[in-house]
């Protein structure tokens, strides 16, 4: 789950483990595989999802792949059985095609998406499946607050140059993208309404992903100033409920895609 800017920490992104597991979960239980031979966990980040293929699947041959030193030390640590690469996930190539090919809220950082999941197409063999989870929250308050935030103090000139499209299409786009290529496509979205407790939760949330890489790209004391106007702007629109909790809908799309 990467991008070439960033520096990961395990840490502020396993915070929320238990609400960026489930659609893990819920995509993992959708591919139609009893046994396969090869697996491939494709932006693994700290193993966190990668241990529940290996249950599932504990005959295959699992690697996991990412770009991350942080998140992979940490994948290491915990499950030692797992063949972990750095590599570049729109590069990576294995030494023969997998029978799954996995990537759980990874594919979204890279860019070029009609060429990239062809391509990922390429690497699964034949009776295999492509299965992905990528968020689509990118017009939430969450999102759109942080172009706003980017834009309205003395950091925008750093920050304008990151600024860009959403980076993930609607279903239907995928669609027509992928079938051609394809046996089977299985294709949906789900929100979830995420209860979150905390003083400002959805900044904390995305400080584990999409905040992150603007935060990276600031030094002191423009990235405090930066972060401080988008909790100040996120926090009013996402008000507390009456015990204090906070609802966040997220927006994911799912593809599983069988050749």
């Amino acid at each position: 789950m990467t991008d070439q800017r960033m520096t990961w920490d395990p840490a502020q992104y396993l915070a929320f483990a238990g609400e960026r597991l489930r659609p893990a979960l819920e995509l993992l239980a959708r591919v139609p595989l009893e046994a396969p031979r090869t697996v491939a966990d494709l932006g693994c980040g700290a193993g966190n999802v990668t241990r529940y293929l290996r249950q599932r699947w504990p005959g295959a041959a699992i690697t996991g792949v990412d770009n991350s030193p942080e998140m992979l030390a940490q994948a290491a640590q915990a499950l030692p059985d797992v063949m972990w690469v750095r590599a570049d996930l729109g590069r990576w190539q294995p030494a023969a095609p997998v029978q799954v090919l996995y990537s759980n809220a990874a594919l979204h950082w890279l860019k070029e998406h009609a060429a990239l999941l062809p391509r990922l197409l390429r690497l699964v063999a034949a009776g295999g499946f492509l299965a992905a989870q990528m968020p689509r929250n990118f017009a939430a308050p969450s999102h759109l607050l942080m172009h706003e935030a980017a834009q309205a103090g003395p950091w925008h000139e750093r920050l304008g140059p990151l600024l860009s499209s959403p980076p993930v299409m609607d279903p239907a786009w995928y669609y027509d993208l992928l079938a051609p290529h394809c046996k089977t496509l299985d294709l949906w979205e789900t929100e979830y309404h995420q209860v979150l407790t905390g003083e400002n939760p959805v900044a904390d949330f995305t400080k584990g992903t999409a905040l992150k890489a603007l935060l990276d790209a600031l030094p002191e004391p423009e990235r405090a100033g930066f972060e401080a106007e988008y909790r100040r702007r996120v926090l009013a629109a996402y008000p507390k409920r009456k015990g204090g909790e906070t609802v966040f809908p997220f927006r994911r799309l799912f593809i599983v895609a069988g050749v």
